[in-house]
């Protein structure tokens, strides 16, 4: 099913929400960061969409290979610096609000190294980019990953998402066919 262009639909919406990302352009903190919370919190969301275009915008502007492909795995890594790790650990809170709010060791850790405009705008990043990954999931944006995929739309909660639902069941259309779910046929 082809769902909505949200910004066809809705223009005055999609304004505002790029006046949050105008705003966080220009507030004052540094781009990597900027990129490393935005592939966080898409990774946490299962935004195939956003992981896309933000690993593709880390990397040009200088991000490492290795930093990225290691982003989900930060706590174990050795090449964050204190500051990316509070704004990581500050962005997995944040996204994940409803999991206990964001305690206050945390909100602690996090005003060590952001003043209190920084930290504010860095919260106004996460709320940006999750703003983002649900416009995306919702109305199924499709980027280069996505688009040529065959699903299976009786196994996948959010249809074109690489990865994300957990029943998904994900294969390119050139591949071989996937093996049925357990007590479901496969509709090829």
């Amino acid at each position: 099913m082809t769902r909505l262009d949200y910004q066809h639909a809705a223009p005055g919406a999609l304004r505002a929400i790029m006046g949050l990302e105008l705003y966080m352009r220009d507030c004052g903190l540094e781009h990597p960061l900027l990129e490393l919370i935005k592939i966080r919190a898409s990774q946490i969301n299962g935004c195939a969409y956003c992981l896309d275009m933000h690993t593709k915008d880390a990397r040009a502007a200088g991000e490492t290979e290795q930093r990225i492909y290691l982003l989900s795995g930060w706590r174990d890594a050795p090449f964050y610096t204190p500051r990316e790790r509070a704004a990581l650990e500050w962005s997995e809170a944040v996204t994940q609000i409803g999991h206990g709010g964001v305690p206050d060791e945390l909100y602690l850790r996090a005003r060590e190294r952001f003043t209190e405009c920084e930290l504010v705008d860095l919260t106004m990043a996460i709320i940006t980019i999750n703003g983002w990954n649900r416009l995306a999931i919702a109305f199924q944006s499709r980027s280069a990953v996505t688009s040529h995929l065959v699903l299976d739309r009786r196994s996948l909660t959010r249809i074109g998402h690489a990865g994300v639902g957990r029943n998904s069941s994900l294969y390119p259309a050139s591949g071989p066919r996937a093996p049925a779910l357990p007590g479901r046929e496969s509709i090829h």
